[in-house]
């Protein structure tokens, strides 16, 4: 019998089980305590549970979905790597971006991507399967489970590792849910952030769903022609839908909209296609522009630094509020666009 994932099981289904084998209801909150706040990871660590109902906890739930394999850190102390194992073989990475006052991480949604970006490693296998809601929940609470006990714990969580997060609606708003739960993780909504390739009708749903996290829409280029060719997805969906159902969701939600543009030497970054950027999209919202990150096998080229600098300047110049996003973990290959789909865990 597959046992069921406490990181998706509500508490009025952990409450009617206890109840079931004459257990108080109270049980549950004491459980989930030790999941949630003391990020326990196993059954035998809860003092106050006693030992029949540890031992048939540990027949009936699992804690935690994921099995570590292996973890790198990047020279500067900055960037955490992790590579999970899956129940099925399947293995999946995620990030920990380290920074004064925040400790963010960088959570895969899928098993691979369908969505096939050429600058990205993460689609070149392909799509597999979608993660589970425990899978998703459990990368932020392993990695947590070892801030924890460093005195420190998450602070942020982006969308923005292998997969599209809105190819995987369901378990991925589930897994929202749980993260900002106050009995939960109770993570600030406003310290998520979800990064899409533009599913318009993922952007429509998520506007109902009376959760305002942060929205990133991977946009890359400044014309529909140009996203085509860098991005085979887009195909799917025109630019100018996307677009509109971007402001549905700034109006639904009153976040501001995050634009992620990656620049690819002789293909994106010229100053025409800055200009050409400044006339497609509105205030209130921002640019984040990403130098590209190398990929093995891929022969697109990062810009020059004075061109990126002169693409940044055209956009400021033209009142959108520009960052250019600090490159970290590149030498781990744990950087934007370098999380890889692997189908076999190096040795260790």
């Amino acid at each position: 019998m597959q046992r069921q994932q406490l990181y998706e099981t509500p508490r009025e289904s952990l409450v009617a089980w206890l109840q079931q084998h004459g257990e108080p209801a109270f049980r549950a909150k004491q459980i989930e305590e030790w999941v949630w706040k003391r990020s326990a990871s196993s059954f035998d660590a809860m003092m106050n549970v006693g030992k029949s109902l540890q031992e048939s906890l540990k027949a009936q739930f699992s804690i935690s979905p994921l099995e570590w394999v292996k973890k790198e850190r990047s020279e500067d102390g900055e960037t955490t790597k992790y590579l999970w194992k899956l129940h099925d073989g399947h293995f999946v990475e995620s990030v920990l971006i380290e920074a004064p006052g925040r400790m963010t991480v960088c959570v895969s949604s899928q098993v691979g991507c369908p969505v096939g970006c050429a600058f990205c490693a993460s689609g070149r296998a392909g799509f597999l399967r979608n993660l589970t809601t425990a899978e998703i929940v459990g990368q932020v609470m392993e990695i947590n489970r070892e801030l924890m006990r460093l005195g420190q714990k998450v602070s942020h969580v982006v969308f923005m590792g292998m997969g599209e997060p809105l190819r995987n609606y369901e378990a991925v708003v589930a897994a929202i849910r749980t993260l900002i739960h106050p009995d939960r993780l109770g993570l600030s909504q406003r310290r998520i952030t979800l990064s899409t390739v533009g599913v318009v009708e993922g952007i429509r749903a998520l506007a109902t769903e009376g959760i305002a996290i942060n929205l990133a829409f991977s946009l890359h280029a400044p014309s529909q022609e140009v996203r085509k060719k860098i991005i085979p997805y887009a195909r799917h969906y025109e630019l100018g839908d996307i677009l509109r159902a971007l402001e549905e969701y700034r109006k639904a939600t009153g976040r501001d909209i995050t634009y992620e543009y990656i620049l690819l030497a002789g293909i994106n970054d010229s100053p025409d296609d800055a200009h050409a950027l400044i006339r497609l999209i509105k205030p209130p919202c921002s640019v984040n522009l990403i130098p590209y990150n190398p990929v093995a096998g891929v022969a697109l080229k990062r810009p020059e630094t004075d061109r990126i600098v002169a693409f940044r300047d055209i956009l400021k110049k033209g009142g959108i509020v520009t960052t250019c996003r600090f490159t970290k973990g590149r030498d781990i290959a744990a950087a934007c666009g370098q999380l890889a789909f692997v189908e076999h865990a190096p040795a260790l």
